[in-house]
């Protein structure tokens, strides 16, 4: 389908769910974005309140939405090798 993406996760190798593609896509720019390309990177809360206001209003009134796409599209992008962990804790995040 054109208007939905199948999702991945690194965690569990063969899930799969399908998600609005307008909705993915621009929450994936939104990470590209903030993300810086070396570790150590973002936190996870300092991620999901950074994407917010690179994100448009009319796919996410008032943020509705953004946190579960937030950890979907994470999960998604380290499944897919475009963002990785760093080796650390509190799990921080950065572009491959």
């Amino acid at each position: 389908m054109p208007d939905k993406v199948i999702l991945q996760n690194l965690n569990h190798p063969g899930y799969a769910k399908q998600v609005d593609r307008a909705m993915y896509e621009a929450m994936k720019q939104a990470f590209l974005k903030v993300l810086p390309e070396t570790a150590p990177g973002l936190t996870f809360d300092e991620l999901a309140e950074a994407v917010l206001p690179h994100l448009p209003e009319s796919l996410y009134p008032g943020g509705a939405k953004a946190g579960w796409y937030t950890k979907a599209v994470q999960m998604d992008l380290e499944a897919r090798n475009i963002i990785a962990r760093a080796k650390n804790r509190p799990l921080r995040l950065h572009k491959v």
